[in-house]
């Protein structure tokens, strides 16, 4: 090899799957913007994206029904990269944003947000655009305190998986009471979004996740060798010459920015950042850097397929996405509780 030169390891299944996934992905994006109210043929729906459909066409999808479908597809990417790393991170394959308390963190912020916010006519005293900023920081918060809270000479992987369901738990007891004492118009709003939605998406809001995505998704990817060493055991990699206390801080803040970016623009959408991996796992093998892209975009694509669902199977009324992916989590978790119980 030329000096100067580098050299890239191609895994063969892993871009074949990721072809064959990013191409389903594509056929379901076509068909949730043609399905609604005015029903659209998958080919107007192809000439609109090229520039060449017809103007009616074109303002329902551009300005309806894109903001929502690919907040729902970048907000899957996100949870499940989140979990990709938290399960390589902690060597667990019950670990997801839900387990670390990252989404419960965030749910008392939005929570407190339209509580402390909402004046006597049921009016918020501030901007709505906010609300997201107060989703990102309270995840973020919740993912260094439980990190300070695990750390005892070191963090230890188990300590963070039982403070984080600790804390996860008293997050949902402190969203019960401040739902309960809040005004009852503005904490149905909060019930809706705590259970994961896309609804009211907007370009504003989609031109702030997709780069953030993007920029956290490069990261990753940059530091993909860090996970695939510590899925090894403190012990192996301590050996490898990984500086493990440091890696695992800046990769449980990497997972805490991506389950915080989700939560702030679709809500706490649970199971997803658990159900992926573990799917891209069977596709392609435990290898990061592999897992990574497979288990992002198949994230996407459940998100993706339960907000189409939940916006036509009950039409006119419109069930957020975190009911169906919840549907599908919970008996899956058990599936793994059962599988993993020893």
């Amino acid at each position: 090899m030329k000096e100067g030169s580098f050299s890239i390891l191609i895994h063969r299944k892993a871009l074949f799957t990721f072809m064959i996934l990013f191409l389903l992905t594509a056929c379901v994006i076509v068909l949730s913007a043609g399905i609604g109210e005015r029903f659209i043929f998958p080919d107007a729906v192809v000439k609109t994206f090229l520039g060449i459909g017809d103007p009616g066409d074109e303002l329902i999808i551009t300005s309806f029904r894109m903001p929502r479908i690919l907040i729902a597809l970048f907000a899957g990417i996100c949870l499940a990269a989140a979990g990709s790393i938290l399960q390589g991170l902690i060597r667990n394959p019950l670990a997801s944003p839900e387990i670390i308390g990252v989404t419960g963190g965030a749910s008392v912020t939005v929570v407190l947000f339209l509580m402390l916010f909402s004046n006597q006519n049921n009016a918020l005293t501030v901007s709505i655009n906010w609300l997201p900023v107060a989703a990102f920081i309270g995840a973020g918060f919740a993912g260094i305190l439980v990190y300070l809270l695990s750390y005892q000479k070191g963090a230890s992987t188990f300590r963070l998986v039982l403070i984080g369901i600790g804390f996860s738990m008293l997050a949902q007891s402190l969203t019960t009471v401040l739902m309960i004492k809040g005004p009852i118009y503005r904490m149905s709003q909060a019930n809706v979004w705590i259970t994961g939605s896309v609804y009211g998406s907007n370009w504003r809001d989609v031109l702030i996740l997709i780069p953030v995505t993007l920029v956290l998704l490069l990261i990753c990817a940059g530091v993909s060798r860090n996970v695939n060493i510590l899925t090894l055991g403190e012990e192996l990699a301590t050996g490898a010459g990984s500086h493990v206390e440091k890696h695992r801080f800046w990769l449980l803040l990497l997972s805490t920015a991506f389950a915080g970016v989700a939560v702030a623009f679709s809500g706490t959408i649970g199971f997803v950042g658990l159900m992926a991996p573990h799917i891209a796992r069977r596709l392609v093998g435990s290898s990061f850097g592999a897992l990574l892209p497979i288990a992002s975009l198949i994230g996407g694509l459940l998100v993706l397929i339960a907000d189409l669902i939940g916006r036509t199977l009950f039409s006119p009324v419109e069930v957020p996405a975190g009911v169906f992916t919840a549907a599908i989590g919970a008996p899956y978790f058990i599936y793994l509780l059962i599988k993993s119980r020893n």
